[in-house]
């Protein structure tokens, strides 16, 4: 698709058309092909987006924000230069209360605009709408595309959908604000995030035509979406990327091989989206993702795997089910 400028986009916003490329949606036991496996880290298809994603994608939130100058550069350059093609992030990301010192980025998105614009044509770049007015929605994605160096946005998504949040409501006006984004061809897919309602993730799901949903996912079965949400997902051919995938389960009750692979395995899935903190864990779960595309089959008992967590899903464990949660400028 071709990248319309900032200048442009201000000027007439409404001009163009983005295009979806449909794709038959398959189980996730068949999306590796023969190429796949030879990858370094294997891809899959983002649902009816038509994107080719890796199922390891990167996080900007507060676990990659705790990372200090010299050490974050090393960090999101190793996860470019490995393969990993999805980078996340959102303006809500920010630095500040991490007590970091002076930084030569303020947030997620200055930093990725740090590095990635050198491989902008190898990458799909992911960002959020915080504010539900429509009427904020140009100005946040002209923001965004300052401080990521790029003149456009892969995917944009409505940040962390709760139950507050009105179907109806939300159609006439910043759904309505995103299509249009995505006819300007400044956007080219869209989509939110959710990690407090399933249910309204799904009502979401079933009445606006959205590209691509991040949902919280794991073996806790907190929020109950791969039951909930991702069915609603699958029957629209809505493109899904897994979160909070192991966030306060890792090393606790499961390995993060269990957790990539509970992930991994839920039919319509294309990638498990992980923040890093230090460059040791992301060298893993890098490795994981590619014995696992080696392999193709998952070693987990799911139902096993789903008990033993089943006592974590909940505020008490989980920080970012805690109300009132924000990721990004608090470490938490």
């Amino acid at each position: 698709m071709k990248n319309y400028s900032r200048r442009k986009f201000i000027q007439n916003s409404a001009i163009g058309a983005a295009v979806v490329s449909a794709s038959g949606l398959m189980s996730s036991c068949s999306l590796f092909t023969d190429k796949d496996k030879e990858n370094k880290i294997p891809q899959r298809t983002l649902g009816k987006t038509g994107l080719k994603v890796t199922i390891l994608s990167f996080g900007g939130g507060s676990q990659f924000l705790k990372n200090n100058d010299g050490d974050w550069e090393k960090v999101l350059t190793k996860a470019v230069e490995s393969g990993i093609n999805l980078f996340d992030t959102a303006p809500s990301y920010s630095l500040a209360g991490f007590n970091l010192g002076e930084s030569k980025a303020s947030g997620s998105e200055e930093r990725f605009g740090e590095i990635l614009p050198a491989y902008r044509d190898k990458i799909i770049l992911s960002t959020k709408l915080e504010s539900r007015d429509p009427d904020k929605a140009k100005e946040t994605v002209e923001t965004s595309l300052v401080r990521m160096k790029t003149d456009y946005i892969d995917i944009l998504l409505i940040h962390g959908i709760a139950l507050s949040d009105d179907v109806a409501e939300t159609e006439k006006g910043l759904y309505k604000e995103m299509v249009k984004l995505k006819e300007s061809g400044v956007v080219k897919y869209i989509g939110f995030s959710s990690m407090d309602s399933a249910e309204r993730s799904r009502d979401m799901l079933e009445k606006l035509d959205f590209d691509v949903a991040l949902l919280a996912m794991n073996p806790t079965g907190y929020g109950n979406y791969a039951k909930i949400a991702l069915p609603a997902a699958r029957k629209k051919n809505t493109g899904v990327i897994a979160m909070k995938v192991m966030r306060n389960i890792v090393g606790v009750e499961a390995t993060a091989q269990e957790l990539f692979e509970y992930a991994w395995t839920q039919e319509g899935v294309a990638s498990a989206n992980v923040g890093h903190f230090g460059i040791e864990p992301l060298l893993e779960n890098i490795k994981l993702a590619q014995e696992y595309g080696k392999n193709g089959l998952a070693s987990i008992d799911r139902k096993e795997l789903e008990s033993r967590l089943a006592k974590l899903a909940g505020p008490h464990a989980l920080c970012w089910a805690q109300p009132g949660y924000i990721d990004g400028g608090i470490i938490v």
